[in-house]
């Protein structure tokens, strides 16, 4: 399984901001959300859409169906348009009942027009709902410490990989505190291997560094004022310190020359760190899939893993994780079938559908999946992945998928502007306060 959370939402999505003066629209079906007529349920038409086309089919032949006197209909929109249409719907008669997202500012303008069913009182309430779930990822998809989605497909955590052969020649240890990041960094370059791989041409790749130095610095809180909305949360010391950690890396030479020419998406920073070029690269967790697909020997051989470094001084706990928790699914407010909804959403806690992310190759936040993932392709990392999760204080949403969609290109032309050398620390910071 490859990144297509994170790569669509950078690529088509980006483009789509929601405005909630567009929502105002009549709701789905009925309106009522009482009980009783069809549920329709609105996906991201990928290749793992096939999990949720046999998740409604079992669902509609299930008792739970029968008792909530309702089945699911599937909507499968096709992965580009699917921003599009999602926002042309909710703003229509034929709103969709249930629809995935990704958490975050990716709903934001749905819940602040009134368009969703907050879901914190009924998951307290519900056993399968309230301990089925990893909390930490329950939590990453709130707004305002309400929550308004279950999660439905597969965690895909930053994790810093490293080359284990390359650290044996030069007799390295993978760093676990900035300090020990640091030694690292100046060996590897004394022995003319750069570093870290990074895909600057993308930007998002750059984007990570400073989610997890704010969350190392400060502590995930920092963020989540920014999250909520609060533009001064840029101000907040640890935002200054981690572009600053930012800069001096890029002065040292921490990932080399052209860096902001090498592109993630066409495989080219995957390719510096599999043949040897760059010792270490910070990515999603699917950079292992996609390893396997491009460089199969050095993935089964040479690649390891570890947490991002602590922080010396700073507050952040070193297992607290940032990156794309899940997606999730979420209720219109004005659902049709709203007992069918809740039955269809108890599902994705489900031990046939949690298998199901299993062997698809994604790892789930069910809190059955850990028994299973002996059956994962690739058992090894998807445990590592597994435990992360599950043991981590804090899992911050990626910010580009967190902050309101109206912050996020502007967010990520200031963190450009940054890596390349056309902003300094204070003027990032200036900038990102400024966000209106």
């Amino acid at each position: 399984m490859e990144s297509y959370s994170r790569r669509w939402f950078l690529g088509a999505g980006a483009t789509t901001l929601i405005s909630a003066g567009g929502l105002t629209a009549c709701g789905s079906g009925s309106g009522s959300g009482g009980s009783g007529g069809t549920v329709t349920a609105m996906v991201y038409g990928d290749d793992a859409a096939k999990i949720q086309t046999a998740q409604v089919d079992r669902f509609n032949g299930s008792a739970a169906a029968k008792k909530a006197g309702g089945k699911v209909r599937l909507q499968k929109i096709p992965a580009a348009d699917y921003p599009a249409k999602l926002r042309t719907a909710m703003g229509s008669p034929n709103a969709p009942d249930v629809f995935f997202n990704w958490g975050g500012g990716s709903i934001k303008a749905y819940q602040e027009a009134g368009r969703l069913i907050d879901l914190t009182d009924t998951i307290k309430s519900d056993a399968v709902l309230r301990d089925g779930f990893l909390r930490t990822v329950l939590d990453a998809g709130a707004l305002k410490g309400r929550m308004y989605g279950i999660p439905m497909r597969g965690t895909q955590p930053v994790v810093l990989f490293y080359n284990k052969t390359l650290f044996a020649q030069h007799k390295l240890q993978p760093p676990t505190t900035w300090d020990q990041l640091l030694d690292v960094n100046a060996k590897l370059k004394k022995a003319g291997v750069t570093p870290f791989a990074l895909g600057g041409a993308d930007i998002w790749p750059e984007l990570m560094w400073l989610e997890y130095l704010v969350d190392r610095i400060g502590g995930p809180q920092v963020f989540a004022k920014i999250k909520d909305g609060d533009a001064s949360g840029w101000g907040d010391p640890a935002v200054l310190e981690a572009a600053q950690t930012v800069k001096q890396l890029i002065d040292d030479g921490a990932f080399g020359q052209g860096y902001s020419s090498v592109s993630y998406n066409n495989h080219g920073a995957s390719a510096a760190f599999a043949k040897g070029k760059a010792a270490m690269h910070l990515m999603g967790s699917w950079e292992f899939s996609t390893l396997l697909g491009i460089f199969p020997d050095f993935a089964k051989k040479d690649v390891g893993w570890c947490a991002f470094p602590k922080f010396d001084g700073g507050s952040g706990d070193i297992r607290n994780v940032v990156g794309n928790p899940n997606n999730y699914w979420s209720v219109n407010s004005r659902v049709s079938n709203k007992d069918a909804a809740i039955a269809f959403l108890r599902d994705c806690a489900s031990e046939t559908y949690t298998k199901a992310l299993i062997a698809n190759g994604d790892v789930p936040t069910t809190t059955i999946a850990a028994k299973m993932l002996d059956s994962s392709p690739n058992p090894e990392f998807a445990k590592y992945q597994y435990q992360m999760v599950q043991q981590a204080p804090a899992f911050t949403l990626s910010w580009d998928q967190a902050v309101d969609p109206g912050w996020q290109q502007p967010m990520l032309t200031e963190i450009n502007k940054l890596f390349v050398g056309k902003s300094s620390p204070e003027q990032f910071v200036s900038a990102l306060k400024g966000l209106k």
